[in-house]
């Protein structure tokens, strides 16, 4: 029961889960005081634009990967199978597009704030819009990182869930504030540590207990959670090959390319080079806590495949499921379940603080210096008051937290919204040179309001199951009786009356919805500037996409430098050589052959006219004889 199990947290728990806060707090006090504290804004808020490759990359993992993929993806994959293991292949698609096509041009430009770009290539109108809308999406969606693991504690430990709410933002608050962005990344990389091995506790606790990895995979099987392949292009699927490809590389690239909490990590690199290095290495992060996050999900299938915890009301709620795993497969190790709590609660700290910081640093840059003479240490203080100030903001907003559904499907449901606007208004500018400021405005007005109109349908009228497509969970394993008629006839009565668009387009698969704010952007961004004088504009130098920001022109032009002329010219010897020896090959490849017949006729039909084995046409012999 969970009483039980809420007390098999031990006092090593408690040590270990504190350590841990110690040591995220102790950087933010190293990075204040003892390395010499910031001089700047510019230090306090992207430090100093001196971090190399390795922190920066597990920051740029941390940043999204928080309690959400902890608590979240291994739910996913137990209830709706491990499709979302696609996912490892829209980070690849991620990666290229954003160290290619946006991360050249930011780091070129040398911005702190990424709507800085907007009133480059825009106005300033824009770029206070693409600002405002930020911080709303970075609001809600902190929230609902701060509630996550405050969920967690509260069924591990029993401590109250608000208390650990307000215990969550402060701690983050106190080290961000202090330490400012070197603390972040650093408190970030150690984070990412404590993550993978609360991941792989479970993970080899539930392979011994089980039997092996290859009784795991089979029970998942058994069950449907190999559910990889499903080639269905109906875009009403929750999640299917298409869905998560196409939706993901969509989300992912909003979240990574032109999100201030990652550009800001990516300016703050001491070259390019390190800032595009950052990037792969976080592919292979990313790939390694995704990989872990859905084993864990089979795993938990594997435990719970004829006695399904939530349908025994044993949870209040399906992101409580691996807290309860935990302290079931892990209550004889004291210790381990305090490891996998730090790692939850490790994800939501490295997410709020790189939030705070970058809520933080869009406010002091497009909001405040370019209207305020400020000195730089008026804003070093002011960007430390906004700071707190953030981090009491999203400590109110987990109270909507609490409100939505699962953790996931909300987490990326908020960042498509208004993230898939934003990421069409950047492409926009990056790659159409004719886009103006009014079709840039009228583009982003015209993608939030679809992408709102969508996603507040689905929250009102949530998609069938026929769409969504929950695998079934089982409980004749349990010695209790669960009352399947009330829950069937209390889910009927939800879908008795539905309008039209609630199945045909507020059943959108939720990945879709980043997809459909971008395309809408580029199309009406598209037309009104070409309607309004778009192909006259005249842009500043470095503001759109040029062949030396490509990996690949690189390449070819240093090959071309080093191997130069000699290459070129070995190349076409090589080339002529072929060619003057090929017909001796041919024909001593062909020597062997004996065929008296074949000669003579091809050698007779085709140099006489007469003997030639097609028909003959006169009019035209004779009309080309006449030009002659």
């Amino acid at each position: 029961s969970i009483g039980t199990l809420v007390t098999s947290f031990t006092l090593l728990d408690y040590v270990v889960f504190v350590f841990m806060l110690v040591i995220s707090a102790g950087i933010g006090v190293y990075y204040a005081f003892i390395q010499g504290g910031q001089h700047s804004s510019r230090d306090y808020l992207v430090g100093g634009r001196s971090l190399t490759a390795v922190p920066v990359a597990l920051s740029l993992t941390a940043s999204f990967l928080s309690a959400i993929t902890v608590l979240g993806t291994p739910v996913e994959v137990y209830l709706y199978g491990a499709s979302f293991i696609l996912t490892c292949l829209t980070f690849v698609l991620m990666v290229g597009i954003s160290s290619e096509l946006f991360l050249p041009i930011f780091y070129r430009l040398g911005i702190t704030s990424t709507y800085e770009y907007l009133e480059m290539r825009f106005d300033k109108a824009i770029r206070l819009f693409g600002t405002v809308l930020f911080i709303i999406q970075t609001l809600l969606y902190t929230g609902l990182v701060i509630y996550a693991p405050a969920l967690a504690l509260n069924q591990v430990s029993g401590i109250h869930l608000w208390g650990a709410v307000i215990s969550t933002g402060v701690v983050c608050t106190f080290y961000c504030t202090l330490g400012g962005l070197k603390a972040v990344v650093w408190t970030d990389a150690f984070q990412v540590v404590i993550m993978v091995a609360g991941f792989l506790a479970v993970i080899i606790q539930s392979v011994l207990l089980q039997g092996g990895v290859s009784i795991i995979i089979s029970d998942s099987a058994q069950g449907g959670r190999l559910n990889i392949w499903d080639f269905d292009p109906n875009p009403l699927r929750r999640h299917t090959f298409w869905t998560v490809i196409i939706g993901g590389a969509f989300l992912w690239t909003s979240a990574y390319g032109i999100n201030q909490t990652q550009v800001q990590r990516y300016v703050s690199c001491k070259s390019l080079f390190h800032a595009k290095m950052s990037l792969y290495v976080n592919l292979v992060s990313l790939w390694t806590i995704n990989l872990c996050s859905i084993f864990c999900g089979l795993c938990l299938y594997s435990v719970y495949k004829n006695c399904d915890p939530w349908t025994a009301k044993r949870v209040n709620t399906q992101d409580q499921l691996m807290p309860y795993l935990v302290l079931d497969i892990l209550r004889a190790y004291p210790g381990i379940p305090g490891l996998f709590v730090a790692a939850v609660y490790s994800g939501t700290l490295s997410t709020v603080s790189s939030s705070v910081n970058a809520l933080a640093a869009v406010t002091v840059t497009d909001l405040i210096r370019p209207y305020f003479s400020f000195s730089e240490q008026q804003l070093i203080w002011t960007s430390k008051g906004l700071s707190i100030f953030y981090g009491a903001l999203c400590i109110g907003m987990a109270g909507l937290a609490s409100l939505m559904g699962g953790l996931l499907q909300a987490a990326i449901s908020i960042f498509g919204t208004i993230g898939g606007p934003v990421l069409g208004l950047f492409v926009l500018g990056i790659l159409f040179p004719c886009a103006n400021s009014k079709g840039g405005l009228a583009g982003l007005v015209s993608g939030l309001a679809i992408s709102l109109w969508v996603c507040i349908g689905a929250q009102v009228y949530h998609p069938l199951p026929a769409n969504t497509r929950p695998l079934t969970l089982k409980t004749h394993g349990c010695n209790f009786t669960i009352g399947l008629y009330i829950t069937m006839h209390s889910c009927l009565s939800v879908y008795l009356y539905r309008p039209w668009l609630a199945d045909n387009w507020y059943s959108l698969s939720y990945l879709y919805f980043c997809p459909v704010g971008t395309l809408v952007v580029i199309a009406v961004g598209l037309a009104v500037s070409l309607l309004s004088g778009g192909r006259t504009l005249k842009l500043q130098p470095g503001l759109t996409v040029v062949k030396e920001d490509l990996t690949c022109y690189k390449l070819y032009k240093t090959l071309k430098q080093k191997v130069g002329v000699k290459f070129i010219f070995y190349l076409c010897l090589c080339y002529n050589f072929c060619m003057l020896f090929y017909p001796y090959f041919q024909a001593t490849r062909n020597a062997d052959k004996f065929d008296l017949v074949g000669k003579y006729e091809k050698k007779s039909g085709n140099t006489n006219i007469a003997f030639c084995d097609v028909e003959l046409d006169i009019t035209k012999y004779q009309s080309r004889r006449t030009l002659t």
